[in-house]
C-alpha cells in the first residue's frame, strides 16, 4: 500500500455486542443439553461415589501422637554469682554468658528436634524389651519397607537396625539415612503454637500406634538430654576441674596433717639445747596452713560454681504426653464418596460440553 493511500476500514466486519439475555439462552441451552443425558451423569456420578467409598476403605491408617513442652533458660542471676566469685579471686563471668546463649538459644530447639542425630539416636533406641529389635526395624515393617529393601541385588539376607551401628553395611547405613530423611520431612513435625509463649508441640504421624507414642517420647528424651548436656557443658566442665582439685589437694592436706602431728610429737623429746631442732616442726605446719587456705577456697568456688550450674540448668519439662489411643486418621467414607461423586459428575459434563462443542465444529 502506498504512503499517499489510506486505510480502507469499511471491509472491518463489526464485533458482535455482547448480550446478557444471549448469555443466559446459551446456558439454558447447555443445561438442557447436559439434562438430555442425566442418565449418563448420574450413572459415572454413581461410580465416581463407588470409587470413592473403595478408596476410602484401602485409605492407610495412620496415627498422630502429640506432645507439648516447654523449655525455659535461667536468667538474670549470673550477674550476682559473678561478683561474689570475684570476690574470691575466681572468675566465672565468662562461663556464665555462654551458659544462657549460643546455637541453642530461643526457638533453635525446634531445629534441634527434627535434626539427623536426634532422629538417628531415637531409631536405633530399643522398641521392646528385646535390645536389637529397634524402632528402625518397626518402622521399615510398619510400612512394609524391609520387604522391598530385600529384594535389592546388595542385600544378603534380612535387613535389620540393631542399636550398635559399628558392624553397619553401606546399604544398612544408606536405608538408615533414607529413613531418617522421612521421618524428618513427612512424619515428625515441631511448631510452636502461640508465638509469645514458650510452649512447643511436638507431633509425630505413623502408621503403628505404638511405634508413634515411644518415637514421640523417645525424641524428647534424647533432645532434651543433648539440650542441657549443651547448655551446661562449660559450667559442668568447670565444676569437675574444681572437683579434682578439691580432691587432690584434700589428699595432700591429710599427709601434711599427718607429717605435722609426727614432727610435734618428736620435738617432745628433744634437747632443748638444739636451736634448730624445731625448723621442722614449724615448716610443716606452715605447709599445712597453706595447704588449709587453698584447700578452703577452691571449696568456697567449688560452692559458687556448683550453684551456678544449678541455676543455669535450663528446664525442658513436658507438660502433655501422648497417652493410647492415639488420634486416627483415616479418610472417611462421606468425604470418599461425595468427593467421588462431585469430581465424576464434573468431569463427565465437562466432558459431554467438550463432546458438543467438537460436534458443532464439524457441522
Amino acid at each position: 500500500m502506498s504512503v499517499l493511500e489510506k486505510p480502507n476500514y469499511n471491509n472491518t466486519e463489526p464485533e458482535e455486542d455482547f448480550s446478557f439475555k444471549q448469555s443466559v439462552l446459551t446456558r439454558l441451552k447447555d443445561f438442557n443439553y447436559l439434562w438430555k443425558h442425566r442418565l449418563k451423569i448420574i450413572l459415572f456420578c454413581l461410580l465416581g461415589g463407588l470409587f470413592g467409598a473403595l478408596t476410602a476403605w484401602k485409605w492407610p491408617v495412620t496415627y498422630t501422637a502429640k506432645l507439648t513442652f516447654i523449655v525455659e533458660d535461667s536468667k538474670g542471676g549470673g550477674s550476682l554469682l559473678s561478683g561474689l566469685a570475684s570476690q574470691m579471686g575466681f572468675d566465672i563471668g565468662g562461663l556464665a554468658s555462654g551458659g544462657s546463649s549460643g546455637v541453642l538459644a530461643g526457638d533453635n530447639v525446634l531445629q534441634l528436634l527434627v535434626s539427623s542425630k536426634m532422629l538417628k539416636q531415637t531409631l536405633l533406641s530399643p522398641f521392646d524389651k528385646d535390645p536389637n529389635y529397634t524402632l528402625a526395624d518397626r518402622y521399615a515393617e510398619s510400612n512394609k519397607l524391609k520387604s522391598k529393601w530385600e529384594k535389592l541385588e546388595e542385600a544378603k539376607g534380612p535387613i535389620n537396625f540393631p542399636g550398635n551401628t559399628k558392624n553397619y553395611t553401606r546399604l544398612q547405613d544408606s536405608l538408615l539415612q533414607d529413613m531418617i530423611t522421612r521421618i524428618g520431612e513427612k512424619d515428625v513435625s515441631v511448631n510452636k503454637p502461640d508465638k509469645k509463649l514458650s510452649f512447643f508441640a511436638l507431633n509425630a504421624t505413623m502408621k503403628d500406634e505404638k511405634l508413634a507414642a515411644l518415637f514421640c517420647n523417645r525424641l524428647i528424651d534424647e533432645a532434651s538430654d543433648f539440650y542441657i548436656a549443651t547448655k551446661t557443658k562449660k559450667l559442668r566442665t568447670n565444676v569437675d576441674r574444681l572437683q579434682t582439685r578439691a580432691d587432690s589437694i584434700g589428699r595432700i592436706l591429710n599427709k601434711k596433717t599427718y607429717s605435722a602431728s609426727a614432727a610435734n610429737s618428736v620435738m617432745l623429746d628433744l634437747n632443748p639445747a638444739y636451736t634448730t631442732a624445731g625448723v621442722s616442726a614449724e615448716l610443716q605446719e606452715r605447709d599445712k596452713r597453706v595447704l588449709q587456705t587453698i584447700y578452703s577456697e577452691i571449696i568456697k568456688n567449688l560452692e559458687v560454681s556448683r550453684t551456678m550450674l544449678m541455676q543455669e540448668t535450663p528446664t525442658f519439662q513436658v507438660i502433655d504426653s501422648p497417652d493410647t489411643p492415639l488420634k486416627k486418621n483415616k479418610l472417611k467414607y462421606s468425604t470418599g464418596i461425595f468427593t467421588g461423586v462431585v469430581l465424576a459428575g464434573f468431569f463427565t459434563a465437562l466432558f459431554l460440553m467438550m463432546f458438543r462443542k467438537k460436534q458443532f465444529q464439524q457441522d
